[in-house]
């Protein structure tokens, strides 16, 4: 536990100072959906390194080893770090390897972003509000000290959540089947006609390597 949570420090070092190289680039938040990718998988890095590390303290682990508390912060780190970081990578790289003028639709991006971030927040909080509900349920006696709940009855009332999570995860499957179309069409050099404010359009263009 003392060595989880001493990760506490490199892990937020990292993420702080991720954030800190966008000071005075936050403006391109607005216009350039790539780079909401790299900043969210960022957000997504410190909230997963501070709840692992909290989840190593004996009484919180105590609630939380053995259910959905668990799915929810590995699906966090998975799918708001790792892929997100990924998808902003793909982006950037593949109208640069492919000598592509720019990406095929940038509005596309932006529906991607979209879709994926709502699928990843019903995906990860159904899982913690079902952790949590399932941890509680399994600490829960009667009067006699017997066990109140069985684990069937635990998970009938997850049902619900699993729900919000298959939608969730089919969301986050859509957002990544757009973003695999909208990489194709780059790849063949197509560009789709779309209203570019004048600073999107120069940022977004691809500068030909020499």
């Amino acid at each position: 536990m003392t060595f989880s949570v001493m990760l506490w420090m490199p892990s937020w070092g990292g993420m702080i100072n991720g954030l800190m190289t966008l000071s005075g680039a936050w403006d391109k938040l607005r216009w350039d959906p790539v780079l909401r990718f790299l900043v969210v998988s960022v957000a997504f890095y410190g909230m997963s390194t501070f709840e692992g590390p909290l989840m190593s303290v004996r009484q919180v682990n105590a609630l939380s080893h053995y259910t959905d508390w668990t799915v929810g912060h590995v699906h966090s780190g998975a799918l708001g770090w790792v892929a997100f970081v990924t998808f902003g990578a793909l982006y950037y790289l593949v109208p640069r390897l492919w000598k592509a003028e720019r990406l095929y639709s940038i509005r596309l991006v932006e529906w991607h972003f979209w879709i994926a971030s709502l699928g990843i927040v019903l995906y990860i909080t159904s899982m913690w509000v079902s952790g949590i509900m399932q941890g509680l349920m399994w600490r829960t006696y009667d009067s006699l000290g017997f066990l109140q709940f069985s684990f069937v009855e635990t998970v009938e009332a997850m049902h619900p959540f699993y729900v919000i999570r298959a939608l969730g995860g089919v969301l986050f499957t859509a957002g990544a089947l757009i973003m695999v179309y909208n990489l194709w069409r780059t790849m063949r050099r197509e560009v789709r006609a779309e209203e570019l404010l004048p600073s999107q359009a120069g940022a977004l263009r691809v500068v030909p390597a020499e």
